[in-house]
């Protein structure tokens, strides 16, 4: 089977052009593709392939096999993918997701490639049972949880996939997120489980994030989790709603949430990493 090894602001993943190959059991797959001793080492699996509604369709696979309706960076890398190797040459590519049809803007260099990725995320989704949290608040914001030996306050946001989001005062790089982003990822509040964000606002519009994804553990970037950032820092009074920076540990996004149509834009690159053959 071949593969291209692909990252977005360092969330890495193994993509497979399904025009060309078939993959049976990708949710085994991508439990022994993703491992970073014994495979080729990624936080998860993204089949390519043909789309009845779209140009094409995005299937995505957490490093721990479990399917995940939607990923920023993948889908940004996924334009990448078929527009430079000819799948798709648009200057706006319809992708269908888990979560929609995802519509995202090309901007290519002088070689013409695509370099730079807008992508149209779509309305942040804020009611508890949808996004879905057990919570009455509406929207959530100031969930209170505990994790291990801490209380932290939450916003929560679906950007199509689940996001809980806590603003905190301590040192981003230095932060014990595996200890505590572990327990929360599977807080009983979460029926689906959840991603979680630590964020420290740095300047105006600027935020420090890590995050613990789910079924991955922590990522360098999580483009849903950015995303959702933004619109808790909007509804916390925290930052202004366009030109939002938001600082991970692989790189920088830009956020815009529209104040226009209420959909949230996520700007970033994405680049080819390596190509190869994995042996069924």
């Amino acid at each position: 089977m071949r593969f291209t090894k692909m990252q977005g602001c360092g969330n890495d993943y193994i993509y497979v052009n399904c025009f060309e190959e078939s993959v049976k059991e990708p949710e085994k797959l991508a439990v022994k593709i993703s491992d970073r001793h014994f495979g080729v080492g990624s936080d998860g699996l993204v089949l390519i392939t043909k789309s009845d509604v779209a140009d094409c369709r995005m299937r995505m696979y957490n490093s721990d096999g479990s399917e995940a309706e939607m990923c920023g960076n993948a889908s940004r890398c996924v334009a990448k993918y078929v527009y430079d190797k000819g799948i798709v040459k648009k200057d706006t590519i319809a992708l269908e997701t888990g979560a929609g049809i995802k519509y995202i803007d090309v901007t290519v260099n002088e070689k013409g490639e695509a370099v730079l990725f807008k992508v149209n995320m779509g309305k942040p989704i804020l009611e508890g049972k949808d996004i879905p949290v057990e919570s009455e608040k509406s929207p959530v914001i100031g969930l209170k949880l505990k994790s291990v030996d801490r209380d932290f306050d939450f916003t929560c946001v679906s950007m199509g996939n689940p996001h809980a989001v806590t603003f905190i005062s301590d040192d981003i790089a230095s932060f014990e997120l595996e200890k505590y982003g572990a327990p929360l990822e599977t807080d009983k509040h979460f029926p689906k489980k959840s991603n979680i964000e630590f964020a420290k606002v740095t300047g105006k519009n600027t935020i420090d994030m890590r995050v613990w994804e789910r079924g991955a553990g922590e990522t360098l970037a999580c483009g849903t989790g950015a995303c959702a950032t933004a619109v808790a820092a909007c509804l916390e009074g925290l930052c202004e709603r366009k030109n939002i920076k938001i600082k991970l540990l692989g790189g920088e996004l830009d956020i815009l949430w529209s104040e226009e149509d209420g959909n949230v834009y996520m700007t970033g690159p994405a680049e080819f990493v390596f190509e190869g053959t994995w042996e069924i």
